[in-house]
This record gives C-alpha cells, sequence and structure tokens, in this order.
C-alpha cells in the first residue's frame, strides 16, 4: 500500500473528541503512516505530546498566532522549559504552529510579531524546525526567517506568489498542500502545485479545517442544513492524488516524493517510520 505522512493534522481538535481512535485508525487503513500534531496553545502541549505517543505519530509545540490574544508573555519562557524537559523526546519534531495571520480581524500585528519572533528564538536555542502559519503574512514571515535563521520546516497551507514560494524554499522550508488544491479555481495554488520542484512539497490536511472540495459546503447549502465537512487525515490520499495528477506524477512516486521531503523538512521524522 502506498504510504503517507500528513505533515499538519490537529488530531485534538473537539471536532475529534467522539470519534478520534476510529478517526485514527481509519486513516491508517488508507495508507496515512504518519501525523504530525501541531499545538496551538499552552493548555494543549501535554495534549498533542500524549496523542502523538498513543498513536505512534509525532508533535509540534508553539503558540500558534490566532492565539496570541489570550496567551501569557510567561507562555514563552514556559515553552522553553518544556522544550528542555521533553528535547530528547523523538516524537517531538519542531516548535509549531507559529507564525502571523493577517487575515482574521482583530489580532494585534505587534503581539504576533512577539511572539513569533520569540519562538524563532527557541528553535533557534533547541536546533529544532519551524511550523509556520501563513495567512497574507509571507513577507513578514519571510523577514523574521531572515533575521533569525533557522534549520527550515514547513510553510504550512501555503498559498503565496511563485516569488514567496522561492523564498521559503531558498530558506530551507517545505510547502504544505492540502485540501485547498483540490478546488478548480484555485487556478493559482494548482500551478504551484504542478510546477515547483519536486523536492519543495509535503502533503497536509489541515484536519479537521480546510476541507477538500468534495466536503466543502456552501455558505447556501449551510442556510438549508447541510454540515460542512469534517476534514481528516483519512483524506490525505485522495487530496495528494490530485497533485500528483497535476504533476502528471503516479501516486507512489508522489508518495515517495513527500515522504522523503517531510523527513528533510523534519529530520526527527527519519527515526520513527
Amino acid at each position: 500500500m502506498t504510504a503517507w505522512i500528513d505533515t499538519h493534522c490537529h488530531l485534538d481538535a473537539p471536532e475529534f473528541d467522539a470519534d478520534r481512535c476510529v478517526v485514527r485508525s481509519q486513516a491508517a487503513a488508507l495508507g496515512v503512516a504518519h501525523c504530525v500534531i501541531p499545538a496551538v496553545e499552552r493548555s494543549n502541549w501535554d495534549t498533542v505530546r500524549l496523542l502523538a505517543h498513543q498513536h505512534g505519530d509525532s508533535y509540534a509545540l508553539g503558540v500558534h498566532p490566532l492565539y496570541t490574544g489570550r496567551a501569557e508573555v510567561g507562555d514563552v519562557d514556559f515553552l522553553a522549559q518544556v522544550l528542555q524537559q521533553h528535547h530528547a523526546d523523538p516524537r517531538l519534531v519542531a516548535i509549531g504552529e507559529i507564525g502571523l495571520d493577517y487575515f482574521v480581524p482583530g489580532l494585534d500585528p505587534e503581539r504576533q510579531e512577539w511572539f513569533y519572533r520569540a519562538q524563532l528564538q527557541l528553535a533557534r536555542r533547541f536546533d529544532l524546525p519551524v511550523i509556520l502559519h501563513v495567512r497574507r503574512s509571507a513577507d513578514r514571515l519571510l523577514k523574521g526567517l531572515r533575521d533569525l535563521p533557522v534549520q527550515g520546516g514547513i510553510a504550512h497551507a501555503f498559498n503565496g506568489s511563485l516569488q514567496q514560494a522561492r523564498a521559503f524554499i531558498a530558506l530551507g522550508f517545505k510547502l504544505g498542500f492540502g485540501g485547498a488544491v483540490t478546488y478548480d479555481r484555485a487556478l493559482q495554488l494548482r500551478r504551484l502545485a504542478a510546477e515547483l520542484p519536486v523536492e519543495a512539497l509535503v502533503m497536509e490536511t489541515d484536519a479537521p479545517d480546510i476541507p477538500p472540495h468534495w466536503l466543502y459546503a456552501t455558505a447556501a447549502q449551510r442556510e438549508q442544513g447541510l454540515p460542512q465537512g469534517r476534514n481528516t487525515p483519512a483524506e490525505l490520499p485522495r487530496i495528494a492524488a490530485v497533485v500528483a495528477q497535476l504533476r502528471g506524477q503516479s501516486l507512489q512516486a508522489w508518495a515517495e516524493s513527500t515522504t522523503a521531503n517531510a523527513m528533510a523538512a523534519l529530520p526527527r521524522l527519519k527515526g520513527l517510520i
């Protein structure tokens, strides 16, 4: 069976509380051999670590930009303590999910920037890659990476320009592609998925978010009572098949390439898979 790595899956999300083990088993049955579970705030650092150990997956620790409004400055110091405590844990593969979000209203850009840069400093201190949240913020993220170089990582749910893609790649990053690439109208994203170097891409779901087109319910459908489809790691092979088709590659070749890319982006994966 073709084996896949889901490089971004929020398996701890409340959407999975009723059937989390079933969700993970279904994904495994479809060839999703490994999931990377990123944290979003201090309250779920232990949760993602324990989940990763329970399911044979891996995890990242950090403060997500959407949570910086309620995070405390002291959380960064506590994160340093947690990273020190678990640094030898082979399932701790990155600092994340960190970054900047200039799409959601009401977030303080300066506060986001402070947490982003403070966590880049931790990535440097503990020699770990980072998993980046990139939403209308690619240029500012790149500036931070040039000011505070890290060993690389993944620009999650990438949806920027070709120039920005090349800039992340030049800094040692892989670009995460997921459900958004399955929409016919996502012309720029699909063009990038088809044309970027084979060594630049990794696959992800961002489950339970960013559902592929076959799970998406429009606003009109939701008004009629149809619920929004829940994304799960089991969708990864089908999402990956869309990208493989765009690139004119076999599914097996694409699985092998993206697995190798994930291991290059998050080197500790090599000892787990």
